[in-house]
This record gives C-alpha cells, sequence and structure tokens, in this order.
C-alpha cells in the first residue's frame, strides 16, 4: 500500500471540491464518497473531494479550472493518498485541511506491451507499437497518456488499429517522415488508472528506450528485375532480382523489415526447403532472402513463390546490415498491397495517418518530451521518396 503526501498552496477562493468521484466511475460494489472535507464557518472557502476516509475513488481526475491535478494524467489504482491543502491569505489566516482515501481496486485491468526492445536499434521507418491486452474504446483517454521523447525534434502522429490481428486493440506513433538517423527515442505511458473501457483500467506504467540507427532503403522494381539499395542517403548498389510470377505477384507497398533468420524453412505447394538469409516483410511470409536456384532467372522474369529472389552473395551482405523497420518498397505489380499485411503504417500518406489519432491531433516530440499539437499547424513535409518517405499511393496495383 504506498502513501503519498501532496501539498497544495491554493488561493482562499480556489477549491470547490469535485476531484473525480463520479458514481459512473466507480468499480462494482464500491461506496461514493462521503463528501468533501470542509472549511469551518467563517473560514476561507477551502475544501477536499475525495473526502478523508473515501474509499474506491475513481483515479480519474476531472479536467475543470477549479481542481488541483498531478502531473500524470491519472492518480493510481488500488494506492492510499493522502492531500494537505493550505489556503493563505484569509481573515483567520492560513487554512489547512487534510484528506486521506483510497483509489478503487478495478474488477478489470488491461495492460500494454510495447514491441520495441530496451536499447535495441531499428530502422528509420519504424513506429512505436503497442498492443493492449483489452479492446479501447475510450481512445482519446489513452492516448492523452502515451508520451514519446526524441533527442531529434519530429512531428507524428498515433494511429489506432482494431483489426491489427496482434492484440484486441493496437496503436502506433509513426512521424510524418522517416524518422532521422541516430536518434534516440524513449516512450513513457502514464497508463495506471486510465479508463481505457467502461470499468476496464490500466494499472502500470509502462517505459522504453530505443534507438533509431542508419538509414537503409530498398526499392525493387518487379517490372524492371532490379532492386536497389540506399544507406543513408547515398545509392550503393543495384542488385538483378526474380519476383512473384503471375499468380504469385508479390504485392506493392513500403514495409518494413519485420525479422530475420539464417535460414528459413519454407513451405508451400510442390517446396519444402531451408532458404538461407531470409529477410521477412509480410505476415503472410514474403521475404528478401538468397535464391541459388535462380541466380539465372533473376534481372530478367519474375519466377519466385511471392518472395524477393536475391543472389546468394547480394542477399547476405543486405542480411548483415538490415534491423527491424527499414524500409521496403515494391513497386511495379499488378497485386496491390494489403494493409495490416506487415508493418504497413507507410502505406498511408500523412492526411490519412493523423486521421487514425483518437484526439485528432499530431504529436510534436524532442528532448523535452511531446505535445498534441493542432494538424493544421503542421507544415507540409519536404521529405522526398524514397529516401524520405514513401510516395502516396505506393500500396496500390501498377
Amino acid at each position: 500500500m504506498a502513501a503519498v503526501g501532496c501539498v497544495l498552496g491554493l488561493a482562499a477562493t480556489a477549491c470547490s471540491g469535485g476531484g473525480g468521484t463520479g458514481g459512473g466511475s466507480q468499480g462494482a460494489g464500491s461506496q461514493p464518497s462521503a463528501g468533501a472535507t470542509k472549511a469551518a464557518p467563517g473560514s476561507a472557502g477551502l475544501s477536499i473531494m475525495p473526502a478523508n476516509g473515501s474509499r474506491n475513488v475513481s483515479p480519474t481526475l476531472n479536467a475543470a479550472g477549479t481542481a488541483w491535478h498531478s502531473t500524470n494524467p491519472t492518480l493510481d489504482v488500488s494506492q492510499r493518498y493522502t492531500v494537505t491543502a493550505r489556503a493563505a491569505g484569509t481573515s483567520n489566516g492560513t487554512v489547512t485541511r487534510t484528506s486521506t482515501f483510497r483509489t478503487l481496486t478495478p474488477s478489470q485491468t488491461f495492460t500494454t506491451q510495447i514491441l520495441e526492445g530496451s536499447g535495441q536499434t531499428y530502422g528509420v521507418g519504424m513506429p512505436v507499437i503497442l498492443y493492449f491486452s483489452q479492446h479501447i474504446t475510450n481512445k482519446a483517454a489513452v492516448e492523452r497518456a502515451l508520451q514519446v521523447q526524441s533527442s531529434k525534434p519530429v512531428v507524428g502522429s498515433w494511429y489506432w488499429d482494431d483489426n491489427c490481428g496482434m492484440a484486441p486493440t493496437c496503436a502506433y506513433f509513426r512521424p510524418q517522415s522517416y524518422w532521422p538517423t541516430h536518434t534516440q527515442v524513449s516512450f513513457t505511458g502514464h497508463l495506471d488508472g486510465v479508463e481505457g473501457a467502461p470499468g476496464v483500467y490500466g494499472y502500470h506504467t509502462l517505459t522504453q528506450s530505443f534507438t533509431i540507427g542508419d538509414s537503409l532503403i530498398v526499392v525493387a522494381s518487379t517490372a524492371t528485375h532490379h532492386m536497389d539499395l540506399y544507406r543513408n542517403g547515398t545509392l550503393i548498389d543495384r542488385w538483378p532480382i526474380s519476383t512473384g510470377r503471375p499468380g504469385d505477384n508479390t504485392p506493392n507497398g513500403t514495409y518494413l523489415t519485420i525479422e530475420k533468420a539464417n535460414p528459413v524453412d519454407m513451405k508451400g505447394p510442390g517446396y519444402n526447403i531451408e532458404v538461407p538469409w531470409s529477410v521477412r516483410f509480410t505476415w503472410s511470409g514474403d521475404y528478401l532472402h538468397d535464391a541459388y536456384w535462380s541466380v539465372g532467372e533473376q534481372g530478367f522474369t519474375n519466377v519466385s513463390h511471392g518472395c524477393v529472389n536475391m543472389p546468394p552473395a547480394d542477399a547476405q551482405i543486405y542480411y548483415n546490415m538490415e534491423v527491424p523497420g527499414d524500409p521496403v518498397t515494391i513497386t511495379g505489380s499488378p497485386r496491390p498491397g494489403t494493409f495490416d499485411n506487415g508493418w504497413t503504417m507507410w502505406f498511408l500518406p500523412w492526411s490519412r495517418y493523423v486521421n487514425g489519432s483518437a484526439l485528432g491531433e499530431a504529436v510534436q516530440a524532442g528532448p523535452g518530451g511531446s505535445t498534441f499539437v493542432s494538424r493544421s499547424s503542421v507544415p507540409a513535409s519536404s521529405a522526398a521518396a524514397p529516401l524520405g518517405a514513401p510516395n502516396p499511393g505506393n500500396w496500390a496495383a501498377s
């Protein structure tokens, strides 16, 4: 049981109570607050709500200007708090009131996981990816509790996805254009006490820090049968490839690399093979990989089952440089990409992406943390494809 003392210096007319005891927010079987701890007759109009001895108080504080609130959006659940308020400058001198209360213990909770690993390095396209254990309906309240700190200033947005297939609800933070290289990113989710759905509360604070590494970008053309590899803004290689044959066409779109292994056991109609130097970019099984068996077709025709076939030496070079979140753009295919088949956040142009925010606002992030800003205040990005951002409509069929 944690005890927290809060000492408030308040003007004599500043307090009128009302600090988050609405009956609709209380858990089943909870008891309402006994009222406010009030000032004596003739003294300053100072009161504290929740009143001394209250239990099962909703941890969500109201947003009215008459109520003090902590620096976090909510109070923690299942905690005991002591608040001491002093009003000075009254006819009776200084008036002091104290209230000790306990926040509710919710009958239902949600947990949140972040995909990024502590201290790991990711590509310039990598979004912050959150998985929620329960379906989140009060997305605006949860979004307000999410903070992003970046060593280099970026403008981005949250995007909510109830059909991600990885959790009941997912949320992604993505910059307007690709991250600056070598950016340090820290995330904090002040989720303890946030009501994510009716009667379902977060009960922990989630933190994580990771790094954006070099820019490594692939543009693979199914029409020319070649792929370009850019590193930190410079074209460093152009390699012959073979992509999906007719009927198994590799889908268009700007994807992000997800994972890699050497080898990967690939199975399908008529084949079961250990494939070296394999880097995945869709959930349905599209990879960039060594295809020693199709070297003669690479650069000339498409013969694969949907993957990007590469010469062995080139596949190994790419494999050794790649980290999760490196952009891979497939062009020239008659087959469109499918949203959520992989990390497809860059399928959406900025105007559509920010529409996915529950608050309808952008996020300005920097070394001091993040703030929500009006989307209309965000200037158009000057980043150009393919190095700064992908082309709009990159997932559409050619």
